[in-house]
């Protein structure tokens, strides 16, 4: 099997001959590229000594004996060369010339104009035009900083400003490692580079006779990891990011091990602690680990993870808590990793009812809302607090109700396909217009509430013809619309609708589009409109079907065709006898009756 040397190097560190090889093109950055860079590195100023790291892409190369083959990494490293000969060039007493060098396999006269910018040749050749511009580019930004800006960066690249060295193997195919880092540009990651660790010719914790077959195992177990990690009802019960947002799967299995959170900006914050783990650096001074012990670290966290996806409860109440962004999986794993005292699951169980209490405990959130208690909650104002509300209602719901059978569907609560659902709070009877300001609107939603009222019991022929007059007409007159709208409002609501028309009870979750015919519809129309989804394979949460299927409401008490008071209170005491008798989430129950 193929070996890997691993390392980095501080920039004032970089040694050696570098060819760019035939295949590749030559230096092409632009103003642009360039000042990033520099811009970078100069606002290290701006961080305190300890958070002044900042690494750049890997540099990719094999070693030829007498000269580095360049596979990866051209552009970065002419640029620093360019960076260090400018500060050599303008005060040769006190800057070093640069230590390496740069040869062009098929542009020989490259390397000296590199390293001799003269701006008279600018137009000889391609490469020097974009080579003179940056070294312009150099210039300028220095000339605009203050003299200190030279001894900043140049102390910055003795200290701070690192590459990633990855030095592949005499037999690898260069030609096929460049095509696949540049064509798309798929960068390295720091998986990849934690797992080169395991790869790499120094590896001295591995014998060299066993060496081989040890990377073969580890990298049969890292693919199966990987794997795993594709299977979508697992990846997003561990996350909320998209798949596409990893370039490696198991990249979000290291970044826990690591802790890396949200707020790291360091690209290959991972690859370096993982470097320091085993070298026995920074934080882990004095406590090196050999490569073993991190890869048995590196199972036994995804084991860990797969663990809890497995156990019905500890999937529903993570899930719950990484879904509602409550705690991140970082935060979780970290609790359930207390090195204090042996966490047992019965312990972890009840760390993790805590977190869910927090959750949604008023007087801990109080900020987002001016409500006191959940019967106060009111659509408008407290509608993040209600979301999250009703979604541990339909989570919880469906692991008291499963019998470890049902699983509540995080994949399909999170993403639909490529695209990211956004769950709204939806009224579950509407007697408000909001939105019906077109004619296909007004026509629309008359279509669909001709349908209720010819379904109603009694003589409703009157109202039925008024709205077939009016569809039959060319245009609608708002006043006509308004009349009706009203009409038939009257007709389909109970007379205490207005009343709780935005509390929780006339409230669920429903991924609609921004039909607002539908938003603004009664409860017989949305419920028929809920049912057409769920045939046709929409994810819809279990208790917004279980409302529009009247399933909480008494058959002595069930109108169809209404979302009446009984209806409200048999809602009410469902989300209370889940929430509060049986979970014992809620501080309180929430009071229809306190409703005003």
């Amino acid at each position: 099997m193929a070996s890997i040397n691993l390392n980095w190097k501080l920039i004032n560190d970089i040694e050696g001959n570098f060819l760019v090889p035939s295949y590749q093109r030559g230096y092409r950055w632009t103003e642009l590229e360039v000042q990033r860079l520099l811009d970078d590195i100069y606002n290290l100023s701006n961080l305190t000594e300890s958070k002044r790291n900042y690494c750049l892409q890997p540099v990719v190369v094999k070693n030829n004996g007498e000269k580095f083959e360049l596979i990866d990494g051209q552009q970065r490293l002419t640029t620093i060369y360019l960076i260090r000969n400018y500060l050599y060039k303008k005060v040769p007493q006190f800057f070093q010339a640069p230590k390496f060098s740069i040869d062009y396999e098929t542009r020989s006269k490259s390397r000296d104009f590199l390293e001799n910018i003269d701006m008279g040749r600018r137009s000889e050749y391609i490469d020097f035009y974009f080579m003179a511009n940056a070294y312009e580019t150099i210039e300028k930004w220095f000339a605009d900083k203050v003299p200190a800006a030279m001894t900043d960066i140049d102390n910055y690249f003795t200290k701070f400003v690192k590459i990633i060295w990855y030095e592949v193997d005499e037999s690898e195919d260069t030609i096929a490692l460049f095509t696949r880092l540049n064509i798309g540009k798929i960068a390295l990651t720091s998986a990849e580079l934690v797992k080169a660790m395991f790869l790499s010719s120094d590896n001295d914790s591995i014998n060299i006779n066993e060496q081989d077959s040890r990377q073969e195992e580890i990298a049969l177990q890292w693919d199966n990891i990987e794997r795993e990690l594709h299977n979508e009802e697992l990846w997003y019960f561990l996350t909320n990011n998209a798949a596409a947002e990893y370039q490696t799967r198991i990249d979000l299995v290291l970044d826990l091990i690591s802790q890396k959170t949200v707020n790291e900006k360091e690209e290959y914050f991972t690859f370096f602690d993982f470097d320091d783990r085993n070298k026995g650096k920074g934080k882990y001074l004095g406590k090196a680990q050999d490569l073993k012990g991190i890869w048995v670290d590196i199972v036994h966290t995804f084991l860990i993870l797969k663990d809890w996806f497995e156990d019905h409860e500890l999937y529903h109440k993570i899930g719950y808590l990484i879904v509602s962004k409550s705690k991140t999986l970082l935060q979780i794993y970290t609790s359930s990793q207390d090195k204090t005292k042996i966490k047992t699951k019965t312990a972890f169980i009840e760390l993790l009812n805590n977190y869910i209490k927090d959750s949604v405990d008023l007087t801990k959130i109080a900020s987002k809302s001016q409500a006191k208690t959940y019967s106060e909650l009111s659509y408008g104002s407290d509608d993040a607090l209600i979301r999250r509300l009703l979604l541990l209602f339909n989570v919880e719901s469906v692991r008291l109700n499963g019998a470890q059978t049902q699983w509540f569907p995080f994949d399909k609560f999170k993403f639909y396909g490529k695209n990211k659902v956004l769950w709204s709070l939806e009224h579950i009877h509407a007697q408000q217009s909001e939105g019906l300001n077109k004619q296909e609107l007004w026509r629309q939603w008359l279509e669909l509430h001709l349908l209720s009222i010819e379904s109603l019991n009694g003589n409703n022929q009157d109202l039925i013809s008024k709205i077939q007059s009016v569809l039959c007409q060319k245009e609608i007159k708002k006043i006509e619309f308004d009349t009706l709208y009203q009409e038939v409002i009257d007709k389909l609501s109970d007379k205490e609708s207005a009343k709780y028309i935005n509390s929780i009870s006339n409230l669920a979750l429903l991924n609609c589009d921004d039909n607002s015919a539908l938003s603004n519809s009664t409860f017989d129309v949305k419920r028929n409109e809920v049912i057409r989804m769920d045939k046709e394979g929409s994810f819809i949460p279990f208790c917004t079907k279980m409302v529009f299927l009247k399933y909480y409401t008494p058959s002595a008490d069930n109108q169809l065709h209404f979302w009446g008071q009984s209806d409200r209170e048999a809602y009410i005491k469902a989300i209370n006898d889940v929430l509060y008798e049986k979970s014992k989430y809620l501080s309180e129950p929430i009071d229809l009756k306190a409703v005003d």
